[in-house]
């Protein structure tokens, strides 16, 4: 089935370190290509290191390529999306905000440069041998591991970290966290009737004033953001169950399948029939 991978999640995420360990560390899970991750957001600050192949970053709209031997710094709430069309070896590591709360320069805020610098060859191997040794888990490598960490956010802190931040930014910041506990609530009740006036009835503001925070911080309206949730989750069940088009349709929000093949049709330019039908021929292969 030649079809794009689609991640639809405009979501902020929860990160959970890995066991035993104060941050998180993984291989993206776009390698094998024909991926693409839209607009989404962490209160983490992440970095993606590509060791083999490329990627492409996109950060509040602006596109930043990586290539073999790159890595980009995502900060917290900084909204980005990933376009991955070939296959690649990326590790991924997140760590926590709370880490960096003795450097932060506004009310937990802190930022770092998306520019390169001159120990960006250093990072990049750091953040190889926090992989290899964590795959490896031989004696002690807890202390390795936490070794190697710390001197990347001593890295980070005294070569990344930008001084100069502006009170725009910070107050960007602070939206966000409060966009964040929004869809949060938008992901566990999606499927019910979630008009603007419940929601925002719901968090004490006016529909208003709700519609121009999603529009302005996270660059997206509420209907198509609630949209964005329905679809995924329709597109997982399709997937991952045998539940009639229909019984898929109401289950995650739309008032039938004639209204979920529309939208589903318009995202991914394949009807929820047409999709369901690749995904058996790949089963039988």
């Amino acid at each position: 089935m030649d079809q794009k991978w689609w991640i639809m999640e405009f979501s902020h995420e929860l990160i959970m370190p890995n066991q035993g360990l104060p941050f998180k560390v993984f291989l993206f899970e776009g390698g094998e290509g024909n991926y693409f991750r839209n607009k989404h957001w962490h209160r983490s600050v992440e970095l993606f290191a590509v060791y083999e192949g490329n990627l492409e970053f996109y950060l509040n709209e602006q596109a930043y390529p990586l290539r073999t031997g790159e890595f980009i710094l995502v900060n917290s709430n900084e909204i980005h999306s990933i376009d991955s069309p070939n296959p690649n070896r990326t590790i991924v590591l997140q760590i926590p905000l709370k880490t960096f709360e003795d450097y932060y320069t506004g009310e937990q805020y802190i930022r770092f440069t998306h520019t390169p610098r001159a120990k960006d060859g250093e990072v990049m191997r750091l953040i190889r041998e926090i992989y290899a040794s964590y795959e490896e888990r031989m004696c002690g490598y807890e202390m390795k591991v936490k070794g190697l960490y710390y001197m990347l956010l001593y890295l980070l802190v005294t070569e990344y970290r930008e001084t100069d931040v502006t009170p725009d930014m910070v107050k960007r910041n602070k939206k966000l966290n409060r966009l964040s506990l929004i869809t949060n609530y938008i992901k566990e009740n999606y499927a019910s009737d979630l008009s603007l006036e419940t929601l925002a009835e719901v968090f004490g503001y006016s529909p208003t004033y709700l519609s121009r925070m999603f529009q302005k911080y996270a660059g997206i309206n509420y209907k198509s953001y609630l949209q964005s949730i329905r679809l995924e989750r329709a597109f997982q069940e399709l997937a991952n169950t045998g539940h009639t088009i229909s019984e898929v349709a109401l289950d995650n929000g739309f008032p039938n399948s004639k209204a979920l093949a529309k939208a589903f049709q318009k995202k991914y330019g394949i009807l929820p029939s047409e999709y369901r039908k690749g995904i058996g021929k790949e089963k039988k292969l």
